[in-house]
């Protein structure tokens, strides 16, 4: 019989704006303590609200952006 009181997993929610750090660790399929590094690294924004770490989702684009551009190969000039 299926748990009807499971919580739904929110880290697919595009509507959220902001993350838990399990959520946005989810959404780059890393780890939660690879996802505190990046934060306490400054590589991924977060917000503090009261005692809560709060990853802004657009963080979580900007990361993959920079990312994605820093191991773009480079093409030689001839």
């Amino acid at each position: 019989m299926p748990d009807t009181h499971a919580t739904p997993s929110h880290a697919a929610d595009p509507t959220l704006v902001l993350l838990t750090v399990e959520e946005a660790a989810r959404r780059l399929s890393i780890g939660r303590t690879t996802c505190f590094h990046l934060i306490g690294s400054g590589q991924l924004e977060s917000v503090p609200i009261g005692h809560l770490r709060r990853v802004p989702a657009e963080a979580v684009h900007d990361f993959l952006a920079r990312l994605r551009k820093a191991n773009r190969p480079t093409s030689a000039a001839a």
